[in-house]
């Protein structure tokens, strides 16, 4: 933002000193901490010490205030856009003037607009791996969390610069499936799927998992299980049907949630070469072949020396049948052979933090020079009010499409109350975006690795740390906009004294670019979530000390400036948590 300031000032810091002799330097500028005035910090200590290092008999402390005062003295006033500059302790601190700076930071946002706070392509590629529910299953909270993560991940590493391909691997085999189909065939035969497809599979599920209790039951979904290992072209037609109709379950709540995905995987498309990849392991030796007695292993932690570290990681069962590991093992391969990637994140639950962990090094025992580029970014659980844990075979669980019509009913009731003259179509789609926003935020207001307990009065709160509270910031300020009844002005003059609700306004938003890059190299969303928060509670300190419409007209500009540049940066910061601003609530 001031580029071109710094780069002047460097110049002339480093001709001073080429006058002290000191030709090679490299200077770092440092944000100065926000008390009241924004500057740059220049730390001479560096210089000083390698002086001393070529045998200068120098104390480095007092040869980096005397450099530090020298600058100062060579500056005099010219200082080419800072306003003053102190040499403090070795440091050169060099100070923008307030009126200056406000106005660069607010004209910067306004110009650059939805690309404020995003970063050029940095030319690497990242693949996020997430959501990864089962077909002919029901879509959960537990599912929730998973997919808000992964989406605002995705967002937030696009904006840092990466190329981010979304990636969903989907189980679409095993006992799940083969049971589904038989209580299909044997009791809804015939029958599809209405609008609401993921209610309707679960439906078919939950009592094909209750009728599979009975041993007679069992004996003949295990015989449809056979039927299924030969490939009996009738089970493999009902499947590729039955599969398209969850995967249109799916996909309907994926657009409600504003998620896309570039690349499907499937767990029946690496059964079979994890068959071959397992017969690979075993002739080189990695893997132990135990069966029938036993299943297939690999004892990572004899491999390595180490003890109890990695266990033994089980890669095929007793009778031959692919495990989780089977298949992906020969996954994580196919990804890089099909994609240059410089970082594969998987996003997983914290439970499986160990097996993961043994992927990872089995795919390093293995050879494979990418394996340090595999990511394990952990989540806890979300529980339900009274530390209940949701789990998709126990009666606690809430499906996804049964929150969010719940989320959406409580939201319009509160939308009702504001705004009783909006037609009903609108109540509704407000609504709708409060209660998705306030279900994002409760997932990503809160540190990947902690358990999330979901609370109605908290997600929907107006006046807390919430989604609705800062979607209603952003209301506020576009109902400020637009009572202006007028075209933004072009350009407006800040003065030299500023309210503290504007300093801490424009302070905050100088904040985003950096913040973004901080979430990205974290996998943080929670950076955001808060950032977007605190710009939030500023604007509304701000929107109740500070007149804009009725304020002077050389105040009322450059004020309306600042308001449309805050609802710009609240509107960014949300949309990298994947929430709608609305314009009215």
């Amino acid at each position: 933002m001031f580029d071109q300031e710094k780069s002047l000032v460097e110049l002339k810091i480093k001709t001073y000193l080429q006058s002290e002799g000191i030709d090679d330097c490299n200077l770092e500028f440092r944000q100065i901490p926000f008390s009241g005035e924004w500057g740059l910090a220049v730390p001479l200590f560096p210089l000083a010490a390698a002086e001393a290092r070529l045998g200068k008999k120098i104390s480095v402390p007092q040869r980096a205030q005397e450099l530090a005062e020298g600058i100062q003295a060579y500056l005099g006033d010219d200082l080419g856009g800072f306003s003053h500059v102190e040499a403090v302790k070795g440091y050169l601190n060099l100070f923008f003037s307030t009126a200056t700076y406000a106005q660069r930071v607010i004209d910067t946002v306004l110009e650059q607009g939805a690309d404020y706070g995003r970063h050029p392509g940095r030319d690497k590629t990242v693949m996020v791996e997430y959501s990864q529910p089962n077909t002919h299953k029901a879509f959960h909270v537990g599912h929730l969390r998973n997919v808000i993560l992964g989406g605002s991940v995705c967002r937030i590493l696009e904006g840092a610069g990466y190329e981010v391909i979304r990636a969903n691997y989907l189980g679409d085999i095993g006992l799940h499936v083969i049971k589904w189909m038989w209580n299909y065939m044997k009791n809804h035969a015939g029958e599809t799927p209405d609008e609401d497809r993921t209610h309707w599979m679960n439906a078919i599920y939950a009592e094909a998992d209750q009728l599979f209790q009975d041993p007679e039951n069992e004996a003949e979904v295990r015989a449809l299980y056979a039927r299924w290992n030969q490939r009996d072209p009738e089970i493999i037609a009902l499947w590729q049907k039955t599969r398209q109709w969850s995967l249109e379950g799916f996909d309907q709540i994926y657009t409600q949630l504003d998620e896309s995905f570039d690349r499907l995987y499937f767990e029946s498309e690496v059964e079979e070469s994890g068959a071959r990849l397992v017969d690979a392991l075993i002739q080189k030796g990695l893997a132990r072949d135990e069966r029938p007695e036993g299943p297939v292993i690999i004892d990572l932690d004899e491999i390595l020396g180490t003890e109890d570290e990695y266990r033994v990681l089980v890669v095929l069962r007793s009778d031959g049948s692919s495990l989780y590991s089977t298949k992906d093992l020969p996954l994580a391969i196919q990804k890089f052979a099909e994609y240059d990637l410089d970082q594969s994140i998987y996003v997983i639950d914290v439970r499986q933090s160990l097996y993961l962990k043994q992927i990872f090094k089995t795919l390093e025992v293995m050879g494979f020079e990418w394996a340090d580029k595999l990511h394990h970014l952990a989540y806890e659980l979300v529980n339900l009010p009274g530390n209940v844990t949701m789990a998709s075979r126990e009666g606690t669980v809430v499906l996804f499409d049964d929150l969010v019509r719940e989320a959406t009913r409580r939201a319009k009731t509160i939308v009702e109350e504001k705004n009783p003259e909006l037609t009903e179509a609108i109540k509704h789609e407000i609504a709708e975006a409060v209660a998705l926003g306030a279900l994002k935020y409760t997932m990503l207001a809160r540190d990947n690795a902690k358990v999330v307990t979901f609370d109605w009065d908290a997600a929907l709160d107006f006046n807390g740390q919430a989604a609705p509270y800062i979607q209603y910031a952003h209301v506020r300020a576009g109902s400020i906009l637009r009572k202006a009844g007028q075209s933004l002005p072009p350009q407006a003059v800040f003065p030299d004294e500023l309210h503290k609700a504007e300093v801490d306004l424009i302070e905050l938003m100088t904040r985003l670019p950096g913040d973004v890059l901080r979430a990205a190299e974290e996998y943080r969303p929670l950076i955001i979530a808060n950032l977007s928060f605190e710009i939030a509670r500023v604007f509304n300190d701000f929107y109740n000390t500070c007149q804009v419409l009725n304020a002077a007209p050389d105040v009322r500009d450059y004020r309306l400036r600042l308001v449309a540049a805050a609802q710009q940066v609240i509107a960014t910061s949300l949309k990298f948590l994947g929430i709608k601003a609305p314009s009215i609530m």
